[in-house]
């Protein structure tokens, strides 16, 4: 599932890079290489674009109101494994 992530993340910056060609200096880069915007490899590319889009909206918006998990496992107060390891710990509960 990563490396589809990682997929769709890139055809999403090349498709944002070619955009932002198109908007500042209305050249595409994509059909200047695969021979034209009716190039089949063109409309591919562009088809593939549209569908990362389509899948990463899905993934980020999947995780909405799922409640949030505390996986630090961190007791209250200032404790640290080094302040444990240093005496540190008992310290801080001297002066207090």
């Amino acid at each position: 599932m990563k490396t589809l992530h990682a997929i769709a993340v890139t055809l999403l910056i090349i498709g944002a890079i070619n955009w932002g060609l198109i908007g500042f200096f209305q050249f595409d880069l994509v059909s200047a290489i695969f021979g034209g915007q009716t190039a089949v490899l063109s409309r591919i590319i562009y088809g593939l674009v549209g569908i990362s889009a389509i899948y990463y909206l899905t993934t980020l918006f999947s995780g909405m109101g799922d409640p949030v998990e505390d996986t630090d496992n961190l007791r209250p107060g200032f404790q640290t494994e080094f302040s444990e390891e240093h005496g540190i710990e008992e310290e801080i509960e001297d002066r207090s």
